[in-house]
């Protein structure tokens, strides 16, 4: 008489397969923070060179609509105010930590900029070289 055995498959995972499915599924993660990092970084990129063209446009209205020259005093309580009755803009605000905004004196050249950043890495989030020559 033979005897066989007659194997049964359990229902389920073994712990191998469960295994693979959890350290697929941190790498998914992981890639997805990095991906919102840089888009993070981007968006506060964005967000800061659209404040300091902003900043520049009101300046040269200003200096426009007053006649005024390069050089010319011009104080940052001209530009900014609450946004509808005193000045052009409301004061902005750096998009991202560590970084601070500076304000010029006077009216700059065609091709300078009146409000600069600085702080942490604020070259990333500056506008690059002879981009904003027309603001």
């Amino acid at each position: 008489m033979k005897l066989t055995r007659t194997a049964r498959r359990a229902n389920g995972m073994t712990l191998l397969e469960l295994t693979v499915v959890i350290l697929v599924l941190l790498s998914l993660i992981a890639i997805l923070f990095v991906g919102a990092r840089a888009w993070k970084k981007g968006s506060d990129r964005a967000a800061n060179i659209m404040n300091i063209r902003n900043v520049q446009q009101a300046v040269r209205a200003h200096q426009n609509m007053q006649g005024l020259l390069e050089g010319a005093a011009l104080a940052s309580t001209t530009i900014f105010g609450n946004g509808t009755t005193d000045g052009y803009l409301k004061t902005p605000t750096p998009p991202a930590s560590g970084l601070t905004y500076a304000y010029g004196s006077t009216v700059p050249a065609i091709g300078t900029l009146y409000l600069t950043v600085s702080g942490t890495n604020a070259a990333d989030y500056a506008p690059a070289a002879g981009t904003y020559a027309d603001w």
